[in-house]
C-alpha cells in the first residue's frame, strides 16, 4: 500500500533531487540520515516509472519514492 507523504529537498546546481526529511503528519517528521541507493524504476503492474531512494532513517531501512510528482512510502 501506498502511504503518500510531504518531503523536504534539496536540489543541488545539476537538478539532483535530494530528500531531507518526511513529513507524516503536522506532528510526525523524519530526518533522512542517509542515502544508500538511489535508482529508476518501474511498477510492471501500473507502468508508472519513478526514482527510488533506499533511505537510512532512525537506523532503519525505509523506502521512499517519488513517481508522477508525488512522494509515497510502501507500507
Amino acid at each position: 500500500m501506498k502511504s503518500f507523504v510531504k518531503v523536504i529537498v534539496s536540489f543541488d546546481r545539476d537538478g539532483t533531487l535530494t530528500p531531507n526529511i518526511i513529513i507524516w503528519s503536522e506532528n510526525q517528521r523524519f530526518s533522512i540520515d542517509k542515502i544508500t541507493d538511489i535508482r529508476y524504476t518501474s511498477s510492471p503492474r501500473d507502468e508508472k516509472a519513478g526514482i527510488r531512494y533506499t533511505c537510512l532513517i532512525h537506523g532503519q531501512q525505509r523506502y521512499l519514492f517519488y513517481e508522477n510528482n508525488r512522494w509515497f512510502v510502501k507500507t
